[in-house]
C-alpha cells in the first residue's frame, strides 16, 4: 500500500496469520465485481470492539465476523467471546495487512482520534467502511477521507443512526413541501459533556494496564503517558483525542438540519461561541455557538444555535433556549441528551436528539395539517447497518456516506471548535478550506501525526 503521509505542518504551509485463507473468501471473488456473491456473506473486520464498538459488530454479525481488532483486551472481551473463531488482532494495520485478501468490509469503532487512519488505509485497499461518528478528529482529516471515499469507490456508511429513520426523511418532506415556511432559527441542546472538562492534563503517570497497549491506543495523537482519565470514554473530552461534546452528539443532533435545509450547499460561514474556560487541553465544560450560514438557492439566511452542558449549574441562564411561542405553556422542551427546534415562518418542529418525536407544536396544529402533509417522497431505510450491508453487496449508496453527506456533515461540526479554541467570530471559506479572519484558528484544522503514522 502507498503511503499518503500529510503532515499538519506542511498542510499548514500551502494553505496474525493466513489460516483462514482456504474458508475465508471474499464475496467478490466469489460473485465478480459489482454482483451477488453466492454465499450472499460478506467476510468483515472490526476495528474497536468494546462499548459502541461492540454494538456495532453485534450490528454486521448477520455476515461473516473473521477478525476483531483491540487494543484493549478487555474492553474487547465480549465481542472476542461472541465470535471465538474470529482472529483477534490489537494493531489494525497489522491486521488488514494479514488478511487483506480476506477481508471484505470494516468497522471503525475507535476513540475519534483513530478514526481517519484506520478507516483511509481500509478504503485505500478497496474495503468498504463503516465509522462511527464523528467520521474524523479534524477537520482537513474529513476533506481527505471524503476525496478517498469518492476515489475509492467503495461502499460507506457513518454511524448516525438517525439518518436512517423516518422521523428525519419526515422533518425533510414537512421543509421541502413548506409546511414550515423559510426556516431561519434552529436551536439545539443537549446535556453532553457527561465527562469531564475544562481540566488540565493530570500530574501523575500511573502505568497502563497490562490489559491495554497504550502505544497503540494513542495512535497518530502525540505522546502523553498513560492515565485512566484518557481511557476508557473520557478520551472525549481531551484535544488530542476527541473534540467534545460537539464530537460526541453533534453528529446526530444537526443531522436533520443538515439535510432538510441543505446546509453542505454553503460556500462561507461565519460563527461565534461563548462559553466556561477554555484550555489547549480539554474542551469546555459548556458553550454556546452560533453558526450564520447564508441563503442557499430559495432558502432563506438561517442562524443555527448549538448549546452544550445545557445541565450545567454555571451555565448562565440568559443562554438557555428561547421558547417557542407556539408551545404549550404545559409542555417542556426535552431534557437529558437534548433536543432542537426548527423554526420557520409559518410553523415549528420540535423532536429529540436524533430526530427522534418531530412533531410540529403545537399538538391542536399538528393535527390540523396532518390531512394535508406532503407525500412521503424520500426513499425508506431499510435500517441503519442493513443500508450499509446492502451498498456493500451492490445496492444503493447509504445515506450517510461517507463521500456526499458523512464528511460535508463532520466538517460543518468540527468548525464549531475553531470558535470555541479561539473565542473570536470566526469566518470560514469553505473552498479554501480555511479561516480567512482569524488567522491563528487555521493551527486547528489539522495537526501533524505521530512517527509511524500515516493518513
Amino acid at each position: 500500500m502507498k503511503s499518503n503521509c500529510v503532515s499538519r505542518r506542511a498542510f499548514l504551509g500551502g494553505a496474525a496469520t493466513s489460516a483462514f485463507a482456504f474458508t475465508l473468501v471474499p464475496r467478490h471473488v466469489l460473485g465478480g465485481e459489482g454482483k451477488q456473491a453466492a454465499s450472499d456473506k460478506l467476510n468483515i473486520a472490526c476495528i474497536g470492539v468494546g462499548g459502541k464498538g461492540g454494538g456495532d459488530v453485534a450490528g454486521v454479525s448477520s455476515e461473516n465476523i473473521v477478525a476483531l481488532c483491540d487494543v484493549d483486551e478487555r474492553r474487547g472481551e465480549g465481542s472476542f467471546k461472541e465470535h471465538p473463531n474470529a482472529k483477534k488482532f490489537k494493531d489494525f494495520r497489522v491486521m488488514l495487512q494479514e488478511l487483506d485478501k480476506q477481508i471484505d468490509a470494516v468497522t471503525v469503532s475507535t476513540a475519534d482520534h483513530v478514526h481517519a487512519p484506520a478507516s483511509m488505509m481500509a478504503m485505500k485497499m478497496g474495503k468498504h467502511v463503516f465509522c462511527q461518528k464523528p467520521l474524523t478528529h479534524s477537520i482537513f482529516e474529513a476533506r481527505e477521507i471524503t476525496k478517498q471515499a469518492k476515489a475509492s469507490k467503495v461502499a460507506t456508511l457513518m454511524g448516525i443512526q438517525g439518518h436512517s429513520s423516518e422521523q428525519i426523511r419526515l422533518i425533510c418532506e414537512w421543509v421541502w413541501g413548506g409546511v414550515l415556511g423559510q426556516v431561519r432559527e434552529v436551536h439545539y441542546w443537549t446535556n453532553r459533556p457527561i465527562w469531564p472538562q475544562g481540566i488540565d492534563r493530570p500530574k501523575d503517570t500511573p502505568q497502563a494496564p497490562d490489559h491495554l497497549d497504550w502505544n497503540l491506543w494513542l495512535g497518530p495523537a502525540p505522546e502523553r503517558p498513560y492515565h485512566p482519565a484518557y481511557h476508557p470514554f473520557a478520551w472525549r473530552g481531551w484535544w488530542d483525542f476527541g473534540s467534545g461534546a460537539l464530537g460526541d452528539i453533534a453528529c446526530h443532533a444537526m443531522d436533520a438540519a443538515f439535510w432538510a435545509l441543505k446546509l453542505g450547499e454553503a460556500k462561507t460561514l461565519e460563527m461565534e461561541a461563548v462559553s466556561s474556560p477554555v484550555n489547549n487541553e480539554t474542551a469546555p465544560k459548556w458553550s454556546q455557538i452560533t453558526f450564520h450560514y447564508p441563503a442557499r438557492g430559495n432558502m432563506a439566511p438561517v442562524k443555527v444555535v448549538w448549546n452544550d452542558g445545557y445541565e450545567d449549574k454555571s451555565r448562565p441562564k440568559e443562554l438557555a433556549v428561547p421558547r417557542p411561542k407556539d408551545l404549550e405553556p404545559d409542555r417542556k422542551l426535552p431534557g437529558g441528551i437534548g433536543g432542537q427546534l426548527i423554526i420557520g415562518d409559518k410553523a415549528t418542529i420540535l423532536a429529540g436528539v436524533y430526530a427522534d418525536g418531530a412533531r410540529i407544536v403545537p399538538e391542536a396544529k399538528f393535527q390540523e395539517l396532518k390531512s394535508s402533509l406532503p407525500a412521503k417522497s424520500i426513499p425508506r431505510s431499510p435500517g441503519h447497518y442493513r443500508e450499509w450491508l446492502r451498498a456493500c453487496k451492490g445496492g444503493e449508496p447509504a445515506g450517510a456516506n461517507f463521500a456526499d453527506y458523512a464528511g460535508p456533515l463532520t466538517e460543518m461540526v468540527l468548525l464549531g471548535n475553531l470558535a470555541i479554541r479561539t473565542g473570536r467570530r470566526i469566518v470560514w471559506d469553505a473552498e479554501q478550506m480555511k479561516v480567512t479572519n482569524v488567522p491563528e484558528a487555521n493551527q486547528y484544522i489539522a495537526r501533524e501525526y505521530r512517527r509511524g503514522w500515516t493518513l
